[in-house]
């Protein structure tokens, strides 16, 4: 099934996308939320979808979609060879290789959860950046708490899978990084979810004996495409990632784990580091990626708002008072 969260008549609903084309969305009673409804499990979201087949259906031309829901964290990992190898290049240079820690174990960072954004929705430029990209990924959604899990348990753990877009300020996360931390306001504008949240059974038709889902992904800027690949590419499946972020601590539902930006195109960045002299992003620009088996996200940039000053920092002092000397 597929599930959509969406403005009507004034109010915020979620619902079952259906049809031919995605075309009408079975709305749910009023109240209820598709994180609500992952919170009461697999189970209860598919009864919840079923009774809402058989309501009235409404075109998803008149409806304004939202992020599928609004998740409790966000990690964003970094699970496309290609990907980090194309970057490497873009940094350091085009002799730069992926560095061996890449191979041991999937890296990821925590994004905002308070930036997620909708099919559709303008992304304004962050404030203080000129240097603006889209990262292809897909999201992989929570559906159960847990804490330690092993690979065949994370796999259980995984309700469905949604389009993530990882909006990326290049120029600001070059200078954040250097500090050896982050990135921070590099990656704390936007992320975009959607359009819609596909239960993970429809992707059992491409999953392989090792997990991988063998599913096209392709991204185009201002209708001319610039990257396409497969999740089969990914170093590690998705319950690998899942597993891995519940090393330690607790997975939750509603959390989502993104996959990393795919390879081939996944981004402006890895193009460039591979001789490739694309613009970046600018006020005007269109972005859509689309996945094979959840749909298309369309985006367009928009101006965004001038930064408000912060001091630099006051260096250290060459003396200090010792109060507790006194």
């Amino acid at each position: 099934m597929k599930f959509a969260t969406f403005e009507l008549a004034g109010s915020t609903r979620c619902g079952v996308v259906a049809a031919a084309g995605d075309t009408v969305v079975h709305p749910l009673p009023v109240g209820e939320t598709l994180l609500g409804l992952i919170e009461r499990g697999a189970e209860a979201l598919r009864a919840a979808g079923e009774r809402a087949l058989a309501e009235p259906a409404v075109p998803v031309a008149d409806v304004r979609l939202l992020p599928p829901l609004q998740p409790p964290t966000v990690r964003d990992f970094i699970a496309f060879e290609e990907h980090v190898e194309g970057a490497m290049k873009t940094v350091q240079g085009p002799d730069a290789t992926v560095v061996s820690e890449w191979y041991e174990l999937p890296t990821f960072y925590f994004t905002n959860p308070y930036a997620i954004i909708g099919a559709g929705d303008p992304v304004p430029m962050p404030p203080g950046s000129a240097v603006l990209d889209f990262e292809l990924e897909v999201g992989i959604v929570v559906g159960r708490a847990g804490k330690d899990l092993t690979v065949e348990q994370a796999a259980e753990h995984i309700i469905g899978y949604t389009i993530f877009n990882d909006w990326s300020a290049r120029d600001l996360q070059a200078r954040e990084m250097r500090v050896g931390l982050g990135p921070c306001k590099g990656k704390d504008s936007a992320t975009t979810l959607g359009p819609w949240l596909v239960t993970a059974d429809e992707f059992d038709r491409y999953r392989d004996a090792d997990g991988f889902l063998d599913v096209a992904l392709r991204a185009s800027v201002n209708g001319v495409e610039v990257g396409r690949d497969s999740l089969v590419n990914m170093g590690w499946p998705p319950a690998e990632l899942v597993a891995y972020a519940s090393r330690g601590t607790w997975i939750r539902p509603g959390d989502v784990l993104g996959t990393g930006t795919c390879g081939n195109g996944g981004c402006l960045g890895e193009l460039w580091g591979r001789g490739r002299e694309l613009p970046s992003l600018q006020p005007g620009d269109t972005v859509v990626l689309t996945v094979e088996g959840i749909g298309t996200l369309s985006n367009t940039v928009v101006e965004g708002a001038a930064p408000q000053p912060i001091p630099a920092a006051r260096k250290r002092p060459r003396t200090r008072r010792d109060a507790f000397d006194a």
